[in-house]
């Protein structure tokens, strides 16, 4: 049977990383890229005798990110042992939530221009909300770098806070589960949960796949991948994994529960070890911490809840004026919508045309010079200035152009005196009302035809009057003179 005679069923496990000044369960700093093993302490390595003591920012930043996703918080939340052996968790248990976590329920929405770019003209589910079952925090394992013949321990990591973000089983795609990721992380971005990076392993995902033949089936036997350090590496595991298990049971093997890596190299999914089931963990309350009442911490971070990608996404289209597409450009990153609403706020333009700059011409440098957006030289206050200019009638859009590509090369000048500098000084009116007058009189037949009801003869004329002024008149004032004068 070809794989699309099975129906996939996907479920992910997200690991997010809070976004602290220090550890879960002790004061060692969080830095990544320091120099292995320097921020440590007996807590971090399970020496005997050491007790954890709980981060506060980290509860209320997990209460935080459930608000932002739906979710709701128990009045009482505990603290579980979850009891294992691996050398990157020494004390043989690790601090977790089972019975009573942080936060239940809630949902992720799939934002359209997350998907795949290829997939995106033909999306299955438009609108698509995928249920969470929870969110709980706990401490994250020490870093393992496997060699040739050892494994190298970096105990830096251990103790990070981290967020297992566990979704139902509610995902029918590789293409979905691209897009779940991509829309995760903005959320958690914008509300300063987490930078989300997973190259820096600062989100990392598990997928659980199934495939049976028909909805009245129950779920087929779950496989588990690890080791994906990309949405797009999830994806392509996901496409191999389902054709590899399709496979299977058309050859009439037993699917056995286990746990898989994918093999980035080989493009190919290798398994690893049984699956456990949650009762091979011998969860317990942890005795050295006592339950959390959340009250408090629900009132501290309500008011920190911001707008929402796609609450923006909307906002932007019916205050605004922008386009569907320019909105979900705009709202793709959360340093980019900032950059939008500050040139925003100070341009006397409307919101579509400061879109529009930003999208042709400062993400057209951006990506010509491989910058993010966070180093963009002209400034959001100094783009504002140029757009003024242009509303002023001080300079021409095509002399804007050339203004912005100065001022990217020296962006501690000033536009309006830049400007100048360059010779763009505003055209006297009165040479442009008789340049206006001579190309009305020169172009007869397209006056004729604009006074017979063909108003877009007047860009032609309106071109031939730029012409003529070698650039320094306003098109948008010489359009409306033109259309004074012949209608």
């Amino acid at each position: 049977m070809p794989l699309s005679d099975y129906i996939v069923t996907i479920g992910l496990e997200v690991h997010c990383q809070i976004k602290t000044h220090t550890k879960m369960f002790c004061g060692c700093r969080t830095s990544f890229g320091d120099e292995p093993n320097s921020n440590i302490c007996p807590t971090c390595l399970g020496l005997p005798g050491a007790l954890p003591v709980l981060n506060e920012f980290a509860i209320e930043r997990t209460i935080l990110s459930g608000m932002l996703l739906d979710c709701k918080t128990p009045p009482t939340v505990v603290w579980d042992r979850k009891n294992y052996f691996y050398p990157d968790m020494p004390k043989d248990y690790q601090i977790t939530q089972m019975d009573l976590p942080l936060c239940l329920g809630g949902e992720v929405p799939l934002y359209a221009h997350n998907y795949p770019k290829d997939a995106q003209k033909n999306i299955q589910n438009p609108g698509k909300k995928v249920d969470l079952t929870r969110i709980h925090l706990e401490e994250d394992v020490a870093k393992s770098t496997h060699q040739a013949k050892n494994t190298l321990i970096d105990f830096n990591r251990a103790g990070t806070p981290l967020m297992e973000i566990v979704s139902e089983p509610d995902i029918d795609s590789a293409e979905e589960t691209f897009a779940y990721l991509k829309s995760l992380q903005q959320i958690l971005i914008a509300g300063g949960i987490s930078d989300a990076d997973m190259e820096k392993g600062q989100m990392r995902c598990d997928v659980n796949i199934s495939l049976r033949k028909t909805k009245s089936e129950p779920l087929g036997t779950k496989i588990e991948l690890k080791n994906m350090n990309s949405t797009s590496a999830v994806r392509r595991a996901i496409h191999y994994e389902t054709e590899r298990q399709a496979t299977a049971l058309d050859n009439g093997e037993a699917l056995t529960q286990s746990t898989w890596r994918w093999d980035e190299d080989l493009g190919e999914t290798q398994e690893m070890r049984g699956k456990e089931d949650a009762h091979d963990y011998r969860y317990f309350p942890d005795p050295d911490l006592l339950p959390v009442d959340t009250a408090a911490y629900i009132e501290k971070v309500r008011s920190l809840v911001p707008e929402l990608p796609h609450e923006k996404f909307a906002r932007f289209q019916s205050d605004l004026g922008l386009t569907e597409y320019d909105a979900s450009v705009i709202t793709s990153d959360v340093h980019l919508c900032a950059y939008f609403e500050s040139a925003e706020a100070g341009a006397k333009t409307p919101g579509k045309k400061v879109a529009n700059w930003i999208i042709n011409n400062l993400l057209g440098l951006l990506n010509e010079k491989s910058l993010e957006i966070s180093a963009a030289p002209v400034t959001p206050k100094k783009l504002a200035e140029i757009l003024n200019l242009i509303e002023s009638g001080t300079i021409s859009n095509s002399q804007a152009k050339e203004l912005f590509g100065a001022l990217w090369e020296a962006p501690e000048k000033d536009p309006a005196l830049l400007a100048k500098e360059l010779g763009f000084e505003p055209a006297d009116t009165g040479a442009i009302a008789g340049l206006i007058d001579e190309v009305i009189a020169a172009n007869p037949e397209k006056v004729a035809e604009i006074q017979g009801g063909n108003e877009k003869l007047l860009n032609f004329l309106t071109g031939q009057v730029m012409k003529a002024s070698r650039g320094k008149a306003n098109p948008k004032m010489v359009t409306d003179d033109l259309r004074a004068k012949l209608l």
